[in-house]
């Protein structure tokens, strides 16, 4: 549905409508409008904090955390996380995030280990990170990027290469999306993958539950998300130096 009330309500007035699905809206007089309807609604990607709409969302907290804590197994300590805060789904994953750097007994540092951006665009990904690289000594730079979406990694992968820094060889960079882009400047990204398709299927799922059930328990199913090994991330030996490797794009 288009995420205007007055649409909204002329949607679901139509005869022929069942049933419906907001996708991604967060407009609160939206959710109470759904709420007060005697038709079935279902949400994805979005939450009704009165906690009357049922809801599915990938699991953005665990799924940040589980991204980070691949990059620790990997020997990374020094992880620079480029993120969009636009929407609270990427709140959840910064705190997702900082959750799984206090399991490793690391102190994140937001002046330190946080890079925001205003939007995902890989333009403003390459400016902002080109920026910050220029200003930073190369021995501290990190020894991997932690992007919030593909083509923020696709604009962190382009800075880099414009100031000779390799990937995976010098620097590692992982995304946390992992749909838009396979593959960035023939670096196969490695990415947790945040589900997409299962969320409709769900959805649906759920739909036909209510419409069976309509005064079932109402309540939220995340979905988790999938890692996908690529070769944009090099495993660290514990002293924070790169692996040595025979040649391109292997990876440990």
């Amino acid at each position: 549905f288009d995420s205007t009330p007055s649409k909204f309500l002329a949607r679901m007035n139509e005869a022929e409508t069942q049933a419906a699905i907001l996708l991604g809206i967060d407009d609160p007089h939206i959710h109470d409008l759904a709420a007060d309807f005697s038709k079935p609604c279902v949400m994805i990607n979005c939450h009704d904090r009165r906690m009357r709409l049922p809801t599915v969302a990938p699991d953005h907290k665990n799924i940040g955390a589980f991204a980070s804590h691949f990059l620790f197994e990997m020997g990374h300590r020094r992880v620079m996380n480029i993120m969009c805060l636009r929407r609270y789904t990427m709140e959840l994953r910064l705190a997702g995030i900082k959750e799984a750097w206090e399991r490793q007994n690391q102190n994140f540092k937001d002046d330190r280990d946080l890079l925001t951006i205003n939007s995902f665009s890989a333009k403003e990904a390459e400016e902002k990170v080109g920026a910050w690289l220029d200003m930073t000594e190369k021995s501290m730079l990190p020894t991997a990027f932690l992007a919030s979406g593909d083509f923020i990694a696709a604009g962190i992968i382009n800075a880099l290469k414009k100031r000779n820094i390799r990937v995976p060889q010098d620097v590692s960079v992982m995304s946390i999306d992992g749909f838009n882009l396979a593959a960035i400047e023939d670096v196969p990204l490695t990415a947790v993958h945040v589900p997409r398709d299962e969320l409709g299927t769900e959805a649906v799922h759920m739909l036909q539950q209510r419409l069976v059930r309509p005064d079932a328990t109402v309540g939220a199913l995340l979905l988790y998300g999938k890692l996908v090994i690529r070769e944009s991330v090099r495993r660290i030996r514990p002293g924070k130096e790169p692996t040595p490797i025979k040649g391109d794009g292997l990876y440990d």
